[in-house]
């Protein structure tokens, strides 16, 4: 299990992160995102062991991670800014890997190969970025890791390519009880994958809750009227409001048959229930905390 109590981090005269707080169970995937520079890489390392916290406690199976290094040779980080030796080939990065990860399994290497089809005699250098991204979940899967910390995985892999990326992980945290923790700004990615999410906010955790209740308590609807009482453009649980003539639109935080029933009271025209993304989710909430964009069309 990983657990963060209460740290934070600073960097010279900026705050990363500030008191942030966060539980994952083994087994589970979760997703963590947030605004720009909100310090999701910064607590990404942290839990990897490659930064040190300035005060607060990182854990991982109750034991602390930086510089543990029975703790870290079962956890592998992928970072959005890949790297490898210059004038590695694959087959010569793998042979590096091996000596640094102890449970490398050097038979799932060579089955995943029919996975990636990439030729491990090639140097990574004169690889493509979609294809060196491929090589970096090549390598980190054969690591047989136990903890996956991934941040912006997909970026610059095809639709095939992140289909396949995301069987094998979902695959591992099925078979294999492997936890995943995943930053990304591609929430419709994240949606898929994870059963736990993180909002990160200037260094602060604003929400952290299973995606399904999440989801089940924030609602869009949209309602039509004669004319639009005013009253229901005053409640607090309005996150966002959008009035299309006789039509209002309206996201709304709470439980959606209290919500429900509060709005039937006014008698409308039409009332429907639409489904909701976490992209949409997340956007709405951030702008109930004053990080926010106008007019957003859906």
């Amino acid at each position: 299990m990983i657990e963060v109590k209460s740290a934070s981090k600073s960097f010279e005269n900026l705050k990363a992160l500030d008191d942030v707080s966060l539980s994952v169970q083994k087994g589970s995937v979760y997703g963590l995102v947030g605004s720009n520079g909100a310090g999701k890489t910064t607590l990404l390392k942290l839990i990897a062991g490659i930064y040190k916290q300035d005060s607060g406690d990182v854990y991982i199976d109750e034991n602390e991670v930086y510089e543990n290094i029975d703790i870290k040779s079962d956890i592998i980080f992928m970072s959005d800014d890949l790297y490898f030796f210059f004038q590695y080939t694959i087959k010569e990065m793998a042979k590096f890997y091996k000596r640094i990860y102890p449970n490398w399994n050097e038979e799932r290497f060579n089955n995943l190969q029919k996975v990636f089809n990439l030729n491990i005699k090639k140097r990574i250098s004169s690889l493509s970025k979609g294809m060196q991204r491929q090589v970096a979940f090549w390598l980190t899967l054969s690591t047989m890791p136990k903890i996956m910390i991934l941040d912006e995985p997909v970026d610059g892999l095809d639709p095939v390519m992140r289909k396949k990326v995301k069987n094998l992980i979902i695959q591992d945290v099925a078979e294999r009880d492997m936890t995943v923790f995943i930053s990304s700004h591609n929430l419709r990615e994240l949606e898929d994958i994870c059963d736990h999410i993180g909002i990160l906010h200037k260094g602060k955790m604003v929400i952290q809750k299973d995606l399904d209740d999440l989801k089940s308590n924030v609602h869009k609807i949209q309602v039509a009227f004669d004319k639009i009482p005013q009253d229901i453009l005053k409640d607090e649980g309005i996150l966002y409001k959008e009035e299309r003539g006789s039509i209002l639109l309206l996201i709304v935080k709470g439980n959606k048959e209290e919500i429900i029933d509060k709005l039937q009271k006014y008698e409308p025209k039409i009332l429907d229930v639409l489904p909701l993304t976490l992209e949409e989710i997340f956007i709405y909430e951030m702008g109930g905390i004053g990080y926010e964009i106008e007019n957003i069309i859906f």
